[in-house]
């Protein structure tokens, strides 16, 4: 990447891991909140590295960004979550320059999300975009990357049917219980956890269960007040939790907290009680499942569930492929004009440098000088002369490296590095 003037850094990477080599669990240690994220950036930037966005969803947690060395990332990760750098080797990914471009495009456009055309995540790199931008972590490359990716993603959604169809995982949650609890509208049913996927699993619940005995629980009581009055649900005191576990038949688990919240020593019920663990970290103890009564279903599994819907989207992969391949052209042939960049840059410093001194002689030599009209002229001259050489350099059948060589020679133009 040295050679496009974006970085002093050689290369981008992507380094990550996801569901396809990480289980609930792996995928746990390497999870990032947001105070974890920001620790994350808050270090990058002390080591100098120049651009970074990280991501950390339920199901994969990426670094991109600019070094010498793909470790300083994982280093970076792994000192600001609970994974080892070993257990990253294990299942971990790591991609390199137009590797790295191609990663984030399949990711944002919802070709490598758990269930496919799940566009979750392209939220999540705009927002993780932001908080680098606000940190001063976010070069212009990187910017333009995740523009072209929303731009793909944008278009995959409009111009295919990749993500028709109620298929999510707090869908799938609710499909789950329909086909494995008898009588649901009757059912006691406890939500805990208002985050994103906990709000969709409930709206998911009133549309499809019809039931009037949903409870809400969640750490912070007004963001589940707030949802809660939008479906007309009741809403319990965290302290409370306990006490809804005995009464409830269905628990749905969605928060972001990073160690179990539940676990077999709080559960006193004894009647059947199926709970679905939608968090990562995994926040319901496996140590739930020594109890008779209770059946634990986690995440992953959820999302291997497969139906019509998701049939019928794979037919659609090809198109979004093509798009992502127009959409990465367009972005390519920007990043390649970033090579002469530099030159045009100093050639048309250069240009004005002669324009000034001409300007000055006729000053001296003219009494009515008009200042104004001579520097329109020569600045709508000079603009010309750039752009031309610029086309001529984006030209695909002229060698770009000979001419920018002939340019600096012919002008005598200084070396320049980055813009």
């Amino acid at each position: 990447m040295h050679q496009y003037n974006i970085s002093k850094s050689k290369y981008f990477y992507a380094i990550g891991l996801s569901y396809k080599k990480a289980d609930a669990d792996v995928r746990g240690h390497f999870s990032l909140d947001d105070t974890a994220k920001l620790a994350l950036l808050n270090q990058a930037k002390k080591n100098a590295i120049e651009s970074l966005v990280v991501t950390s969803t339920c199901n994969r947690t990426e670094i991109y960004g600019f070094a010498e060395h793909p470790f300083q990332l994982i280093q970076l990760l792994c000192e600001n979550t609970r994974g080892t750098v070993e257990e990253f080797q294990k299942v971990a990914y790591v991609y390199k320059n137009n590797d790295a471009i191609a990663h984030m495009f399949r990711v944002g456009s919802g070709l490598d999300s758990q269930i496919l055309g799940d566009f979750e995540i392209i939220s999540q790199l705009k927002k993780s975009a932001r908080v680098s931008k606000n940190l001063g972590l976010l070069n212009h490359f990187t910017e333009r990357l995740i523009n072209a990716v929303i731009q793909a993603s944008k278009r995959i959604k409009n111009e295919t049917e990749i993500s028709s169809g109620a298929t999510s995982v707090s869908f799938a949650s609710v499909q789950y219980i329909f086909n494995t609890v008898a009588d649901v509208s009757n059912k006691n049913i406890l939500l805990f956890g208002t985050g994103k996927i906990g709000r969709n699993t409930c709206e998911n619940l009133v549309k499809h269960t019809k039931n009037e005995h949903i409870t809400l629980i969640n750490r912070t009581k007004d963001k589940a007040e707030q949802i809660a009055g939008k479906f007309n649900l009741l809403v319990k005191d965290y302290a409370n939790l306990q006490e809804e576990i005995q009464t409830s038949d269905i628990i749905i688990v969605a928060t972001g907290a990073q160690r179990p919240t539940i676990d077999k020593h709080i559960i006193q019920t004894k009647k059947p009680l199926l709970i679905l663990d939608l968090s990562i970290p995994k926040n319901v103890d496996d140590n739930v499942e020594e109890l008779d009564n209770v059946t634990l279903v986690h995440l992953d599994h959820l999302s291997q569930i497969t139906d019509k819907t998701l049939e019928a989207r794979k037919a659609y992969i090809p198109l979004a492929e093509l798009i992502i391949e127009e959409v990465k052209a367009e972005f390519s042939s920007w990043l390649e004009t970033r090579k002469f960049a530099p030159t045009i840059k100093a050639l048309k410093a250069k240009l004005h440098d002669f324009a000034a001194a001409e300007l000055d002689t006729q000053r001296r030599k003219n009494s009515d000088f008009n200042e104004a009209q001579a520097a329109l002229i020569s600045n709508n001259i000079i603009q010309k002369i750039t752009n031309h050489f610029a086309h001529h350099l984006k030209d695909d059948g002229i060698p770009t490296d000979e001419s920018l060589e002939l340019i600096k020679k012919v002008f005598q133009l200084q070396p320049t590095t980055h813009v």
